[in-house]
């Protein structure tokens, strides 16, 4: 793991570190599809939309391709308040806690750690799915995406979420599963896990310089409690 750590707090990811939401993704944008007369998109293309927030998953579904995410123009009011509309239906339905989630915050939280979320899932449907998922007592500080005016890759919602917790930045842990949770970590001057199973828009974590890949939650807590040994 390279140097020795001092871990204070740790700050996890949502969609693709803890909870596998792709299904629940996936019926809301082919419902959204199907109100605008589309054709249906694969799983395996909304695993690789997830990311960046619902209005550019709306973008990288209507157009077919991840790059429309760069287009800094809004999604069609009409489709987004389509999937908006599905997936506040949807969420929770399909997801499922990946293996070894509720252990590792189980262990996180017997070595005195406080833990957080940081999601660039907006609020509305974040706080219902932590909630549906039995989640939320782990919890003692969760930052969605629309809550800041800027969230990851931009350091804001890791800096804020440390100042609550009453830690710097430098004692905390991030895990995740992107880029963008390792490029607002290391802009946070924070340590950052990663974990080699969610959503990287189809690219591989082990080509970022984390200070970790990790299997599982699990094996995240494992690593901490046996740094401070």
């Amino acid at each position: 793991m390279g140097a020795p750590m001092t871990v204070r707090a740790v700050l996890i990811d949502l969609d693709g570190t803890l909870l596998d939401t792709v299904l629940d993704l996936h019926a809301a944008a082919n419902a959204m599809l199907d109100d605008l007369g589309r054709p249906e998109v694969s799983v395996a293309s909304i695993r690789s939309y997830v990311g960046r927030g619902i209005p550019n998953l709306v973008k990288r579904v209507l157009a077919g391709n991840k790059e429309a995410a760069d287009d800094p123009a809004p999604p069609p009011a009409e489709a987004l308040a389509s999937f908006r509309h599905h997936y506040a239906s949807e969420n929770g339905h399909y997801s499922a806690l990946f293996p070894g989630v509720r252990e590792g915050l189980e262990a996180l939280r017997a070595m005195g750690l406080p833990l957080g979320v940081i999601t660039n899932k907006a609020e509305a449907f974040t706080l219902p799915l932590i909630e549906r998922t039995g989640l939320m007592p782990f919890f003692e500080v969760i930052v969605s995406g629309d809550v800041l005016p800027r969230p990851k890759p931009d350091p804001m919602p890791l800096l804020w979420a440390s100042g609550r917790l009453a830690v710097s930045p430098v004692h905390v842990l991030m895990i995740g599963d992107s880029m963008h949770d390792f490029h607002a970590a290391r802009a946070a001057a924070c340590h950052v896990f990663l974990v080699p199973y969610g959503y990287n828009e189809g690219l591989d974590v082990r080509e970022l310089a984390c200070d970790a890949i990790v299997s599982t939650i699990e094996e995240a807590a494992e690593r901490l409690l046996g740094s401070r040994a």
